[in-house]
């Protein structure tokens, strides 16, 4: 019997669609991605290597070993979110709930009372957009899909959601296993 080696990277042999109205530079480690929305970029792995040609960007690797094929498939989704980012913002959407929970912006502040003796203040980083459309919802916005998804967690990390009434702070689409609560015999 012979041994047939089947390569994993579906995702990283994919091109990246350049749309227009975006500028991609790849300067030896670095790529940077130009939009409307505004501008990104990141250093690449030196296993990978990228290259625009006819608006498409691909990415290849050095050799076939585990990481390389790895780092492939992640880089090519890195780079997709650069471009997807400076066309279209990327949104976290969080909702509080709780008796009294509420959240509401100052300026470049959120400011969230989650039942504690003092408001907890939450600088909003740059580059992120922190809208409160009711008092219970929190839209995070911006073009940098980690620091969108890091500013979500780090909001969602004042008060977990917890298992008994459900008050906290969580994701739109986020479930929560509920507990039954004591019972009364």
């Amino acid at each position: 019997m012979s041994c047939v080696v089947i390569d994993m990277s579906r995702i990283g042999k994919k091109p990246v669609a350049i749309p227009s109205g975006v500028k991609v530079q790849v300067s030896g480690s670095q790529i940077s991605v130009e939009g409307p929305k505004g501008k990104l970029s990141t250093q690449l792995h030196p296993l990978v290597q990228a290259k625009v040609e006819n608006n498409l960007v691909t990415v290849s690797r050095k050799s076939d070993a585990k990481q390389d094929k790895a780092l492939h498939g992640f880089t090519r989704s890195l780079i997709q979110n650069l471009v997807q980012g400076v066309t279209n913002e990327f949104a976290k959407n969080l909702l509080v709930e709780g008796v009294g929970f509420k959240a509401q912006i100052n300026g470049k502040v959120l400011q969230l009372s989650l039942g504690f003796s003092h408001p907890i203040d939450y600088q909003i980083p740059e580059g992120i957009k922190i809208e409160t459309p009711k008092p219970t919802q929190i839209t995070v916005k911006g073009i940098d899909r980690m620091l969108v998804g890091q500013t979500a967690a780090e909001i969602r990390r004042f008060f977990e959601p917890e298992p008994y009434k459900g008050k906290g702070v969580r994701f739109v689409d986020e479930q929560v296993r509920r507990k039954k609560g004591k019972a009364v015999q």
